[in-house]
């Protein structure tokens, strides 16, 4: 019997590589502030061990939990400080925990370091998990890459494994134009879910491009006035934002199923959610390069697409999350490393 190896045989050209410096640009915040507290520094070329993976950093995305533990909130309890933030990145295998690793030295990889104790990618290296990182899409730059996991790896584990969206499904999708709200519609549609999604008017006639089947601007209309009965509420705004979800749990069908992401606003949510006959699940996202690399193949074959609104350079990270913060950003906002 013959058996098919489940790797390709074939790779792309490895890129060349040279020996990293003792000392990187990284932008690090010494403590908890606003966004001028990123700041440009030198500091030591971090050093893998045992199962990890130094990457020379191209591109590094953004996330609000960047924002939000800049600002003393988010993981910032997990954080030491000085601190170089970010999770996302694309960028070129520098060191490989040995010489037949799958991903050798020249590899153009992308993943999120290690997750939430450990960011890094606000800098030209980074040490990151072999089991957090995946071939980079051919298909994609390494800035588009670079705003690709975090954001697909959570809206992949809301949609495909918390929600099982499938055909028929009906699944009411808030901030659908958000970093991770726009793979969450994609995902959703092409699994068959019929998707409904909020978002403001400007981005309504995009997000239908995406997969939605009806899209609510939520600056007009209460979304609990035209929508019902649906099978699964994924929300990314939370109580944060005019009670957006204590209103999803009166949208959804007797056992239904509502998965919030942002839950520090709303402690009592699962107690809410069992007074009102649904069921609730917070969820965090957790690094994954096999599930990466199943998104890079949709990536690639064009099934589903990531957005970048902006691009800063590394040394202007601190208006970029200046830009994040006004809360209009269209899909993801990256940061350009270096040439690549």
């Amino acid at each position: 019997m013959r058996i098919r190896s489940l790797r390709s045989t074939s790779a792309p050209p490895l890129e060349p590589v040279s020996a990293p410096p003792a000392e990187m640009r990284a932008m690090v915040v010494e403590a908890p502030g606003g966004p001028d507290a990123l700041g440009a520094a030198s500091v030591p070329v971090p050093a893998p061990v045992l199962s990890e993976l130094l990457v020379r950093v191209v591109a590094a995305g953004i996330n609000p939990i960047d924002a939000k533990t800049r600002a003393g909130a988010g993981v910032s309890a997990s954080t030491p400080f000085p601190a170089t933030l970010g999770y996302d990145f694309s960028g070129v295998v520098v060191k490989s925990p040995y010489e037949a690793h799958p991903l050798p030295p020249g590899t153009p990889v992308f993943g999120m370091a290690s997750f939430p104790r450990t960011g890094g990618t606000y800098a030209e290296y980074v040490v990151v998990p072999t089991l957090s990182v995946a071939r980079k899409p051919a298909a994609l730059s390494h800035v588009e890459a670079a705003g690709v996991p975090l954001a697909a790896l959570t809206a992949w584990g809301l949609v495909v494994e918390t929600a099982h969206a499938h055909e028929g499904q009906r699944i009411l999708i808030h901030a659908a134009s958000g970093g991770v709200g726009h793979f969450a519609v994609q995902f959703a549609a092409y699994f068959g879910a019929h998707v409904t999604a909020t978002a403001s008017g400007r981005n309504a006639s995009w997000v239908r491009e995406l997969g939605a089947a009806v899209v609510i601007d939520h600056t007009t209309t209460r979304f609990e006035d035209v929508v019902a009965d649906v099978d699964v509420v994924i929300d990314l705004v939370g109580n944060v934002h005019g009670d957006t979800g204590t209103r999803s749990l009166k949208v959804l069908r007797p056992g239904g199923l509502y998965a919030v992401v942002p839950t520090g606003s709303w402690q009592g949510y699962a107690e809410a959610a069992d007074e009102a006959g649904v069921r609730a699940t917070s969820y965090k996202v957790v690094p994954d390069g096999g599930a990466l690399a199943t998104i890079a193949r949709l990536l690639d074959s064009g099934a589903v697409q990531v957005y970048i609104d902006r691009v800063f350079d590394l040394g202007d990270a601190a208006s970029a999350h200046r830009e994040l913060e006004l809360g209009h950003t269209r899909g993801k906002i990256v940061l350009q490393v270096a040439t690549g």
